[in-house]
């Protein structure tokens, strides 16, 4: 995918505006200047932001098509991806979580500067998160599938809908995070790398003791 075919698909698939457009675009531009100060992505990442980090947080968005009502919770939120681009492309309440004072910094000027009200960060490790179970959980490049499950489960319902990016580990990680949760999950290819795919889990819990 280019980063034209990127923008296209955004317009084609999630039927984005020229003006939404343009506010992904500033986004992308205070990433960028942002990762003069701190390393908030990879260089090599620099030339193809449309494809590697907008698209490939927007294709969450219609596998959370059929979640309840209520947050979205993006854990380890990091630069915004996918937190933010949700936050740009929906009116859902976003939330997103991350220790590190630097990127919390930035992600509240990237927050007022988009005007986005409906986002919000909370500067905390994980463990130390207090929040109602959300309607939508992600984490992209987080923790390991059975690590992200233990520190995460008591803010999803069965009902909740996780959407965990993953690379070419994901299969290997569902595996083993079974041994000890249980739950309905879905391995859904990436868009945008062929290597990667998207673990989609709903009704997620410890598996019963033998």
């Amino acid at each position: 995918m280019t980063e034209d075919e990127a923008q296209d698909w955004l317009r084609e698939t999630l039927d984005v505006s020229r003006e939404t457009l343009d506010k992904l675009d500033r986004y992308r531009t205070l990433v960028l200047e942002g990762a003069e100060e701190q390393n908030l992505i990879a260089r090599s990442t620099f030339d193809v932001f449309w494809t590697r980090h907008i698209v490939d947080s927007a294709q969450l968005l219609p596998l959370a098509s059929g979640a309840v009502e209520g947050d979205w919770l993006d854990l380890g939120a990091g630069a915004g991806m996918p937190g933010i681009v949700v936050a740009i492309l929906s009116d859902r309440p976003v939330h997103l979580v991350e220790e590190r004072r630097g990127r919390v910094n930035f992600l509240n000027r990237v927050i007022e500067d988009l005007d986005l009200p409906h986002a919000q960060v909370f500067g905390c490790k994980v463990q130390a998160l207090r929040h109602a179970p959300a309607a939508v959980i992600s984490a992209r490049a987080f923790a390991p599938l059975p690590k992200l499950f233990e520190l995460a489960h008591s803010f999803s319902t069965q009902k909740t809908v996780w959407l965990l990016p993953k690379g070419r580990s994901a299969r290997d990680e569902l595996a083993n995070a079974q041994h000890n949760w249980q739950g309905t999950f879905h391995v859904k290819p990436s868009l945008t790398d062929s290597e990667a795919a998207i673990l989609v889990a709903t009704g997620v819990r410890k598996a019963a003791r033998r």
